[in-house]
């Protein structure tokens, strides 16, 4: 693989747009990313778009991409869709990622969008086909990591307060950031005192439903320097897992650490070279959870991580900067490239206020839905600034 290169990036505010339309949302952030890298509509060469819920919330299973692109100018270019759960976006950035690596591209566009205010009444189960009887009897997301942070107190001794504190930091973060569907901070009695989803999650402690987009421009070093591209930021790592039959510690992801493993050998780092991250912090123990999962700390020590003040700004390891999914939003298809947007910024050193001093590796992970018990995909990329 050659190297690979962010050039542009760009996104629309998160929050909820029921009044807008899936490719306006792309367009923006198309064009943003456009713009941003300083090249025009003709210079793409591929493009990849992910979204997870667009087939159903929509009617629309094919052809999500091709909307986008030509809403924004980009036409007659190979363009493919990607589903891939929640990691629909950073699976989109992955494959973008590999076809400038192997010299068949040399600039080629990810993008993520989804609306999910947008919804059918009534709702729809977020299992797959193979989960129908566990969705039957209640196996949704909330109630899987409830699970999941039942298991974590009952091994650590950590209560409810601790699991909260990632909503509060995270929302901390989120007010710094003008991109965030939530920046008006929060306390810790808010978080606790919010109504239960299942229990120990409160809705606070639980990500909202996101409408936006995001996008990234890829390029090889070749169309760096004939395009005379600036503010560059290298791809030094992208890996991708898929689950299996899970072991006996509901508390951890084997994914996210096999995904995590893979990428920090391809990139020739280690956890204690990354400055900063954004995670799946879908629920506040997943953030936890992942801090363990990637190595950032040794196993049942996330929590002290929170407490120590470890992953907030200013700490040892900046975490969820952005605000992450709790705060920042999740549309599920754009989230992964958001992730990439932070960090990109960060490397970049244009993060204003929330701004990691010195940051020169960043990390993103993005893991979603579920196949049989587990969870189905886990996505690790690791940028360094140029």
């Amino acid at each position: 693989m050659r190297e690979v290169f962010v050039a542009g990036i760009g996104m629309t505010p998160f929050g909820r747009f029921p009044d807008t339309t899936i490719e306006a949302l792309g367009r923006q952030a198309i064009l943003a990313a456009l713009e941003d890298a300083g090249i025009g509509q003709n210079d793409v060469e591929v493009a990849y778009a992910g979204h997870a819920r667009t087939g159903r919330l929509h009617k629309r299973e094919n052809g999500v991409g091709q909307l986008c692109c030509w809403s924004a100018g980009i036409r007659e270019i190979p363009i493919a869709g990607v589903g891939n759960f929640c990691a629909s976006g950073s699976t989109a950035l992955r494959e973008t990622w590999m076809a400038v690596g192997s010299g068949l591209y040399d600039v080629g566009l990810a993008i993520g969008v989804e609306q999910l205010s947008k919804r059918p009444e009534g709702g729809q189960p977020l299992t797959s086909d193979g989960m129908e009887l566990e969705g039957e009897l209640g196996f949704t997301p909330p109630a899987f990591f409830a699970l999941a942070a039942r298991r974590y107190m009952h091994t650590t001794g950590v209560d409810p307060a601790v699991l909260a504190q990632v909503a509060v930091k995270n929302r901390r973060h989120a007010s710094l950031n003008p991109y965030a569907q939530y920046r008006s901070p929060i306390t810790l009695g808010e978080v606790l005192g919010s109504p239960m989803v299942a229990d120990p999650l409160t809705r606070l402690s639980c990500c909202p439903t996101s409408d936006g987009a995001a996008a990234a421009i890829l390029v090889s070093r070749e169309a760096a320097e004939r395009l005379e591209l600036d503010r560059l930021v290298r791809v030094l790592s992208s890996s991708l897992a898929s689950g299996g039959y899970r072991g006996d510690d509901i508390a951890h992801l084997d994914l996210d650490h096999r995904a995590a493993l893979a990428a920090y050998e391809m990139a020739d780092v280690g956890p204690e070279d990354v400055d900063v991250a954004e995670v799946h912090d879908a629920f506040t123990i997943c953030e936890i959870i992942h801090y363990e999962d990637l190595g950032f700390c040794p196993m049942w020590e996330g929590a002290a991580m929170v407490q120590s003040g470890d992953s907030s700004l200013g700490g040892r390891l900046p975490v969820s900067t952005s605000g992450g999914l709790l705060s920042r939003g999740h549309p599920l298809g754009a989230t992964g490239i958001a992730q990439a947007h932070e960090v990109v910024t960060q490397l970049r050193g244009e993060a204003g206020e929330r701004q990691v001093e010195g940051a020169r590796i960043g990390l993103t992970h993005c893991v979603g839905g579920f196949v049989t018990s587990d969870a189905a995909a886990s996505a690790v990329h690791i940028l360094a600034a140029a």
